[in-house]
C-alpha cells in the first residue's frame, strides 16, 4: 500500500483544516480603560463586546468569505497624547473600523489619523460638536453632540426650573467646556444672566474657592460641564457649604456611578441631560440591558446600548460594501439605516445621527427619573 511521506500528509491535513477557518476581522476600540474614567470605558467595551458574540453567533459571511469579528480593545487613559499612539497602532494594524475614542478631546485629536487611512471613526459617546465638523468622512457619532445637549437643559432650567441667575463651572476639556458654552449662549437667549463662571481641571476634586465665590453670586443654580468623577464631590461640597441649588450638566453627570460617587448629597437636586433616551424607552433597551446584565452581572452605566449600536452600524456596513475593507466601509456608513436599541441608527452628511434625542433625567432614592424628552 503507497503511503504519502508524513510532511505531504500534514501539509495537506492542514491545508484542508484551514480552507474552512473564518477570516478574522478586527474592529479596534479606544476608550479610557484605566483610572477614573475607567467605568465609561469598560461599560463601552462590554457594549461592543456583546454585539460581536452576537453576531459571531450567526455565522457571518462578507462577500461570500465566512468571517469572526474580534475586537483589539486599548486604553487611551482619557488623553489626546496616549490616544494619537493608539490610533497608529490601528492604522498600522489596518484595523476594519474604529469604535471610539471615548472623550471628545481624544476623538478630535486621532480624526486626522484615521481620516488618512480611510478607516471609520465611530464613537459611542465623544459629544462636542466639533468632532464631525472636521471636514472628514469618517467622523460618526452614535449620540446627540453637545449643541443638542446644552440647549435641551437650558431650555429645561428656564421654563422648568425657572432659575433667574445662574454660575457655571467647566474642566477645561473638549467635552466639558464645549457643553458650557452651549448651555451659556442659549441660556442668555432667555435673557437670563450668568452670575458667574468659574474653572477647574477634569483631575480636580476640591471645589471650595469656586463654590465659595459662587455662593457670593447667589444663583438659582449651578451647571457644571465635566464628568461623574467631579460631579459626585461638586454635590458633597455644595451641602457642605450649604448651598441649596440644583446642579445641571450634561450626559457625563448623569450615569449609575453619580449615585455611588455623591452619595447622600444626591437627592433629587441633580438635572443632567443624557444624549439619548432613557434606557427604558430606548426601542431595544429592557431587551438589552437584560442581555446585558446576564452577560456582565453589572448594571449598565451610560454608554453601552450606543457602543452596542456603533458596533451593529459598522457590521451593517460591511455587509452593505459586502467587504471589510475599511475605506468600503466608510463608505458603507453614510447609507446604513436600522433600528438599532437606541433608535434609528442613520447618519447626516456630517456622522451625526439624523434623528437624535435627548432626556433629561434626575435620581430619587436610588433610581434616575427620566422628567423631559427632547426629539428634532
Amino acid at each position: 500500500m503507497h503511503k504519502r511521506p508524513l510532511f505531504l500528509a500534514c501539509l495537506l491535513s492542514f491545508c484542508s483544516a484551514t480552507a474552512f477557518a473564518d477570516t478574522v476581522v478586527t474592529i479596534g476600540y479606544a476608550g479610557a480603560l484605566t483610572g477614573a474614567q475607567a467605568h465609561f470605558g469598560k461599560d463601552s467595551q462590554r457594549g461592543i463586546e456583546l454585539a460581536l458574540s452576537e453576531i459571531n453567533a450567526t455565522h457571518p459571511e462578507i462577500g461570500g468569505v465566512p468571517v469572526k469579528l474580534v475586537l483589539d480593545a486599548q486604553d487611551d487613559a482619557a488623553d489626546p497624547k496616549t490616544a494619537t499612539t493608539v490610533a497608529q497602532r490601528f492604522v498600522d494594524n489596518h484595523v476594519s473600523a474604529v469604535i471610539g475614542h471615548q472623550n471628545s478631546g481624544t476623538s478630535i485629536a486621532v480624526a486626522r489619523l484615521y481620516s488618512a487611512a480611510q478607516i471609520a471613526e465611530v464613537t459611542p459617546s465623544a459629544t462636542n460638536p466639533q468632532f464631525t465638523h472636521l471636514g472628514y468622512r469618517t467622523t460618526f457619532r452614535l449620540l446627540a453632540n453637545d449643541t443638542f445637549l446644552g440647549e435641551a437643559v437650558s431650555k429645561y432650567a428656564a421654563n422648568q426650573l425657572h432659575v433667574h441667575r445662574v454660575a457655571v463651572i467647566d474642566d477645561r476639556t473638549a467635552y466639558g467646556q464645549g457643553i458650557a458654552d452651549v448651555f451659556v449662549d442659549d441660556i442668555g437667549k432667555a435673557n437670563i444672566p450668568v452670575a458667574a463662571r468659574e474653572y477647574t481641571t477634569d483631575k480636580a476634586f476640591d471645589f471650595g474657592a469656586s463654590l465659595t465665590l459662587i455662593k457670593g453670586k447667589r444663583p438659582d443654580a449651578i451647571f457644571f460641564g465635566g464628568m461623574d468623577t467631579q460631579g459626585g464631590p461638586m454635590l458633597k461640597q455644595m451641602v457642605k457649604y450649604q448651598m441649596d441649588i440644583p446642579l445641571m450638566g450634561g450626559d457625563g453627570l448623569c450615569t449609575q456611578e453619580i449615585q455611588k460617587l455623591a452619595g447622600d448629597a444626591l437627592n433629587g437636586n441633580l438635572f443632567c441631560a443624557d444624549g439619548g433616551r432613557v434606557l427604558a424607552k430606548m426601542p431595544g433597551g429592557p431587551a438589552f440591558s437584560s442581555r446585558f446584565e446576564a452577560a456582565y452581572h453589572e448594571p449598565i452605566q451610560l454608554y453601552a446600548p450606543y457602543a452596542y449600536d456603533a458596533m451593529m452600524a459598522v457590521y451593517h456596513a460591511m455587509v452593505l460594501a459586502q467587504s471589510t475593507d475599511s475605506a468600503k466601509v466608510v463608505d458603507a456608513l453614510h447609507n446604513v439605516s436600522f433600528q438599532g436599541v437606541t433608535g434609528q441608527i442613520a447618519f447626516d452628511g456630517n456622522g451625526d445621527l439624523r434623528s437624535p434625542a435627548a432626556t433629561i433625567s434626575t435620581f430619587r432614592k436610588g433610581s434616575k427619573v427620566a422628567l423631559s424628552e427632547v426629539t428634532q
